[in-house]
């Protein structure tokens, strides 16, 4: 599994995830308006934490089927599997007791252990537990709400696609998340992200937020005309650079 430079990795951390979709937008071939992000509401537990980058690493789950624990080996197998991709790691959780929620994969002791495994975090369609336990270890939650116990949440499959929270991912895909939803990025867009992010953040800064924020002393009209041609420069950059209108 190619993955970016480590460096790279950090870089796109600084960013929040509308940031980086909107870097992603002029860049990819893929339909900005519903794919490649979650289309359900997430929760970000930790949002202090900011933003997590990783590579998803996949598990689907079942915790109201006692029956997967027989399968006394499926735990080992499972970190195993973890252990052998390199990090940064998201981990990705399907669970099948969805829309109902009896139980939780996540609490203080599995994310110190997938933590020491190089995991950053997890995006569960699911629960957690132990919120303040898991924020202590630096392993950041996305879910869909807060539970009490475990049940019985022993690995049923892994290392396979799994769908959470409306959105397909594929084990190794590049993910970016915080407080606002994640993105599952597309491989032949990873090269490019970083760089289409920062350029469409700073066209901003120079155009468009510049003009909306420096109106001391200005009538309307001086406003509007300012606007205007704030967003005819941001177009024309957009253009410029990846051959495309963008959103101004």
């Amino acid at each position: 599994m190619k993955q970016l430079p480590h460096a790279e990795l950090l870089q796109l951390k600084r960013w929040n995830t509308p940031t980086i979709y909107n870097g992603w937008e002029q860049i990819t071939k893929h339909d900005v308006a519903r794919s490649c992000f979650n289309l359900e509401e997430t929760k970000d537990f930790m949002p202090q934490m900011g933003p997590m980058v990783g590579y998803a690493v996949t598990i689907v789950i079942e915790p109201s089927n006692s029956k997967h624990k027989e399968n006394s080996s499926a735990g080992q197998e499972y970190l195993h599997y973890i252990a052998s991709i390199p990090g940064p790691k998201v981990v990705v959780v399907q669970d099948l007791d969805k829309p109902m929620v009896l139980g939780s994969m996540w609490g203080e002791v599995n994310s110190n252990r997938h933590r020491a495994l190089g995991c950053v975090g997890t995006i569960t369609d699911g629960a957690i537990r132990d919120v303040d336990e898991m924020t202590n270890a630096g392993f950041k939650a996305l879910a869909r709400r807060l539970c009490v116990g475990h049940a019985y949440a022993t690995p049923v499959s892994w290392n396979c696609e799994v769908e959470v929270f409306g959105t397909i991912v594929q084990p190794g895909q590049l993910i970016h998340a915080d407080k606002h939803g994640f993105m599952v990025i597309p491989p032949e867009d990873e090269a490019q992200l970083l760089e289409a992010s920062v350029f469409m953040d700073q066209n901003e800064t120079n155009t468009v937020i510049p003009a909306a924020r420096n109106t001391y002393g200005k009538t309307s009209e001086e406003i509007l005309l300012a606007l205007s041609e704030a967003g005819k420069a941001f177009s024309e950059a957009v253009i410029g650079k990846f051959g495309k209108k963008g959103e101004w």
